[in-house]
């Protein structure tokens, strides 16, 4: 299947896809649903990542229209991941956000930590890293200090996991979705199950009864998952990573 682009956007009437496209396009498609008056709520994705945007469908179509035809084609981040919460050790202070071009890494202390010479200014972003005083002391022995260290280390994890990250986040795009138009379906359990499991046969096969706009959006989410992750696609993957909500 053909991956996704990345200003793609698409909505559903109950479990029926009524518009796709750029954020502007599926708006007014929205709205003119909306205007038929046809039942059943309608949910809007970020095709990607399967968060929920909300639309202003207020006015007329054309002033739908002209409302979202200065939004870039990039759709709108949802705030709730636009500002996720710090992962378990970092905290972020307030006013982090605005740091801006000066960067850093604050010590133990709490204290910047030297800057080196002719350091360039590079827009990232400071926020309090909180590591053990061993891990500290290693940094501090680094060329270039602990700010070029962390950046360097966190590089070479992308890189030797990009494979595993995309996999995740393809999975848990797919289990967003399914959860929020498919969780009425007798099946939605075990395919939640078989998804995390990396069981792509099973996914497939019980994804075969579906409506069929849900099902293809689902396998367009779910696939690129399956085969880079823990089982590597032969259904021996970890079951116990099924989200809590889909064991019931």
């Amino acid at each position: 299947m053909t991956p996704l682009p990345p200003d793609h956007c698409i909505a559903f009437l109950g479990m029926r896809q009524i518009a796709s496209g750029a954020f502007a396009e599926v708006a007014t498609g929205v709205k003119r649903t909306l205007d038929s008056g046809k039942p059943g709520a309608i949910l809007c994705f970020d095709a990607r990542t399967s968060h929920l945007l909300e639309v202003d469908t207020r006015g007329s179509v054309e002033d739908v229209a002209r409302r979202y035809a200065a939004v870039p084609a990039t759709p709108p981040v949802p705030a709730e991941a636009a500002a996720p919460s710090p992962p378990e050790g970092v905290a972020l202070p307030a006013g982090a956000a605005g740091a801006g071009a000066e960067g850093g890494v604050h010590g133990p202390s709490g204290r910047d930590l030297p800057r080196g010479p002719g350091r360039p200014r590079l827009g990232v972003v400071a926020r309090e890293v909180s590591l053990l005083p061993r891990h500290w002391d290693w940094l501090s022995t680094q060329p270039g200090g602990a700010s070029v260290a962390l950046r360097k280390l966190v590089e070479e994890a992308r890189r030797a996991n990009a494979g595993r990250d995309a996999a995740r986040q393809s999975r848990e795009s797919a289990y967003r979705f399914m959860s929020a138009v498919a969780s009425g379906l007798d099946s939605f359990e075990e395919a939640t199950r078989a998804l995390f499991a990396d069981d792509r046969p099973r996914f497939e096969s019980l994804l075969a009864d579906w409506p069929a706009d849900v099902r293809r959006h689902a396998l367009v989410l779910a696939l690129p998952s399956f085969g880079n992750g823990s089982g590597a696609g032969t259904g021996t993957g970890p079951a116990s990573a099924v989200p809590t909500a889909a064991a019931g």
